[in-house]
């Protein structure tokens, strides 16, 4: 998934500088802002029990699945519905209900008539974020997604499964430059594939994994762990309009929307973290109320916070180190604030060995 402020790049350095500090003795690993969850992924395949946080919706789902989900899925009670189930074996159907799903019939749900030029049509605001097939794809999806579960034929687990595959898969078939605040006027290549749910990795490493949806700074202080890596929002861009689209399809709650392109209500979900007013106060009471061993931030020279403020408020829990490395900017910064003209940023992890 095409995500602003991705660590998927950036793992060797953060596992290489992380692992550089703790002690070995070290075991339980908190991603705070966890967004995707690809820094609290590679933490559990190192061994870490994960504990993965984020205020949004869609996100909380991801990481169910990458974080939380642990074993083989059966899924067991779907034999009676999908026969092809019996004579395959237990690791391989996922994939058989992938394709199942992909054969439904298509629906004019929620998602069509909300976010497909057909759905839209005539309308105040016509919109254009999938084709129409893909759109029907998606409702007829997400719709038997939910009645499977809310008919207790598939697990927690398989239902988070599902989902994941299916944000992942019709992610990919957006007609966007790469975040959900626009659509583009004509459909793109890409997004003219017609959606087939392709199943989501499986991470099976065992580990005691936890997964919340809230606020961060609320919940900091019931949480206890070795190392407490933070991530949060480094501007202005704040994620839930960026990603409403995503929000909706993992909810599925049908939310009065607003504007040109959909937008659900968000005020409930804006982080302190994008506001230049606000954010100092939010990391100082962050950093106070951490309970951990080591503290990470990653950070890059073009956010809110100053270097010198992020080291006087680490350095009052311990002794403060930072690391940095360059590399390329998120793809879509040149399109969305032309005052960013640099190819590169500087990422810094700050940490520190709390006393």
């Amino acid at each position: 998934m095409n995500y602003i402020g991705s660590k998927y790049s950036l793992l060797p350095f953060l596992e290489a500088s992380i692992l550089s500090i703790i002690d070995k003795d070290c075991n339980v690993f908190c991603d705070l802002f966890a967004g995707t969850g690809i820094v609290g992924r590679h933490f559990k395949q190192k061994g870490f029990s994960v504990i993965a946080n984020d205020l949004q919706h869609y996100s909380y789902v991801l990481n169910q699945h990458y974080i939380a989900n642990t074993q083989v899925l059966p899924f067991i009670k779907l034999l009676s519905q999908i026969p092809e189930l019996d004579n395959t074996a237990a690791p391989q159907r996922k994939h058989v209900v992938c394709a199942y799903l992909s054969q439904l019939a298509p629906q004019k749900g929620f998602i069509y008539q909300n976010y497909c030029a057909g759905g839209t049509a005539g309308q105040e605001h016509e919109r254009l974020y999938f084709t129409d097939e893909n759109g029907m794809r998606c409702d007829a999806i997400r719709i038997q997604i939910e009645d499977w579960y809310q008919q207790y034929l598939i697990t927690k687990e398989e239902y988070y499964f599902l989902l994941t595959s299916l944000l992942e898969s019709i992610d990919k078939l957006a007609n966007t430059a790469s975040v959900y605040g626009a659509f583009l006027k004509k459909i793109k290549r890409s997004a003219a594939n017609p959606l087939v749910l392709q199943a989501a990795e499986h991470s099976l490493e065992d580990g005691d994994h936890q997964v919340f949806c809230g606020n961060s700074n609320k919940l900091v202080g019931n949480i206890h762990c070795d190392v407490l890596y933070l991530d949060p929002p480094y501007n202005h861009r704040q994620y839930a309009p960026n990603y409403h689209l995503l929000e909706t399809i993992s909810l599925y709650d049908s939310p009065p929307l607003s504007g040109k392109t959909g937008l659900r209500a968000y005020a409930h979900q804006k982080s302190d973290y994008s506001s230049k007013a606000k954010v100092r106060q939010a990391f100082e009471e962050l950093i106070r109320n951490a309970n951990a061993r080591y503290i990470f931030l990653s950070y890059n020279n073009e956010g809110l916070l100053s270097l010198a403020d992020i080291e006087a408020i680490m350095s009052t829990r311990g002794s403060y180190g930072v690391f940095t490395k360059k590399y390329n900017r998120f793809k879509a910064d040149k399109t969305e604030n032309r005052n960013h003209i640099a190819d590169s940023t500087t990422e810094y992890l700050h940490y520190v060995v709390v006393q």
